[in-house]
């Protein structure tokens, strides 16, 4: 297990440091840059399922501790993976405005025919009220981030607590009735953390057709 955990301990630094190119790289570079780091975050969540195995397997004496520390590398690279998705996000926001800019300039402006004339002014409400529209996405989308990463650490919380308890009813030779009692909350916990990221969803899509 050692091994592999300092293979993914050191992954996730060299993710961290490459994060600072996000904000360094031209337009055109910016696209592989994303997705290095996407694949990088990919390859250590695939590791760290493997960790998860291993350290179950440990000797009681150190098992406590190998999945402290790598549910330490699942909460970092959760934020990481949080910080790459607001990143992405803000830059297709810039980018539709400044599209939306650019065909607002663009447009030709005249006083004889009515069909095309539109007021100075009308069009700066439009613009404002696109860039309002914009923040609240930015708001909503960051919100709702922030409580789907808190449900996936939930879920790993649960997870964890069920094994520990697990390990604890063996070593106590627990019934195997109790032990049935305790997956079956388990599996309730399950579907109440999904109900909650659907009523998330649906929440965000209402707020959405609002604000458009």
């Amino acid at each position: 297990m050692e091994p592999l955990y300092q293979q993914t301990h050191k992954q996730v630094h060299e993710v961290q440091s490459h994060m600072g190119r996000l904000e360094t790289a031209d337009k055109q570079s910016l696209d592989l840059v994303e997705n290095e780091i996407q694949a990088s975050i990919d390859q250590i969540f695939s590791r760290l399922e493997r960790l998860e195995i291993l350290s179950s397997k440990e000797p009681p004496n150190k098992r406590q501790n190998a999945k402290l520390r790598v549910d330490q590398l699942k909460y970092d690279v959760q934020h990481l993976q949080t910080a790459l998705r607001n990143f992405q996000h803000q830059r297709y926001a810039r980018e539709q405005q400044e599209r939306q800019r650019e065909e607002l300039l663009s447009r030709t402006f005249t006083t004889n025919d009515s069909d095309t004339t539109i007021p100075m002014d009308e069009s700066l409400q439009f613009n404002s009220s696109l860039q309002k529209v914009h923040h609240g996405m930015d708001d909503l989308i960051g919100g709702g981030h922030s409580i789907l990463e808190g449900l996936r650490a939930q879920r790993l919380t649960l997870k964890g607590t069920q094994k520990k308890i697990l390990d604890i009813a063996n070593m106590l030779g627990l019934s195997n009735t109790v032990m049935r009692l305790i997956e079956k909350r388990a599996f309730q916990d399950k579907y109440f953390m999904i109900g909650g990221m659907l009523l998330t969803c649906v929440v965000m899509f209402l707020v959405v057709q609002y604000l458009t």
